[in-house]
């Protein structure tokens, strides 16, 4: 029997009820080196199947999202191992390393990949993939911490900051202003709301969302590189 396509006309062998029960064959996901060619350019022999422990899965491809709608799966592992499958997230544990503080902060964006440009586009959340998250949970500790109010003025922190205190904590706070240090570029971050942040977890392993928030000349390197794509854009 036979179809028309176009101005092709197309044969099939089988008849149409044996065409329509043939089952897709996709090939297995194989992470073995058998199949791989030589440094010379050779093709060895294949000498064995495929091995169970040489398996792949495809790729989670971690999206963000908004509201409560993150998801996680759980997938059983060689040897009753457990590997938590992100398929979407929204927040996650931040570090900001100069200040020896983390905070869970909710992720507003995904902003650059240097591996692939299509993955900022689809929002896709990987390793080492640079996200902006919001600033308000580490301006809060910042004003807990020294008094100081950085950032956008959200409504309660004046209050909070003119608070009445003890004279014991007006003498550790002022102590602390001592050794005080904040970046220019962080600062003018902490003004916008939003915060640069390295993802130093991979999602679609262990389910979370884990990074530290960047500064110094890696916040300078990332800059640049985020500036010199909106000019090619």
């Amino acid at each position: 029997w036979y179809w028309q396509q176009g101005d092709q006309a197309r044969t099939c062998s089988l008849s149409p009820p044996q065409a329509a029960l043939t089952p897709f064959v996709a090939m297995g996901i194989s992470r073995d080196s058998i199949h791989k060619r030589r440094s010379t350019g050779g093709k060895p022999k294949a000498w064995r199947k495929k091995r169970k422990y040489e398996l792949g899965r495809p790729a989670a491809n971690t999206k963000l999202c908004s509201g409560n709608t993150a998801l996680v799966r759980p997938v059983r592992c060689r040897g009753g191992n457990m590997k938590y499958r992100a398929l979407r997230l929204d927040s996650g544990n931040f570090s900001w390393a100069s200040e020896a503080v983390t905070r869970k902060s909710r992720v507003l964006d995904v902003v650059y990949n240097a591996s692939n440009n299509e993955l900022v586009r689809t929002q896709t959340l990987v390793k080492n993939c640079i996200i902006q998250v919001d600033a308000a949970p580490f301006a809060q500790y910042y004003m807990q911490h020294y008094g100081v109010l950085v950032g956008r003025k959200a409504k309660g922190t004046e209050d909070d900051a003119e608070a009445k205190k003890s004279k014991h904590v007006e003498r550790k706070m002022a102590k602390r202003q001592e050794s005080r240090k904040l970046d220019q570029n962080l600062e003018d971050q902490f003004m916008t709301g939003r915060l640069y942040v390295c993802i130093t977890s991979r999602p679609g392993q262990c389910g979370r969302i884990s990074g530290y928030v960047l500064e110094g000349k890696e916040l300078e390197f990332y800059a640049k590189k985020m500036q010199k794509k909106k000019g090619k854009a």
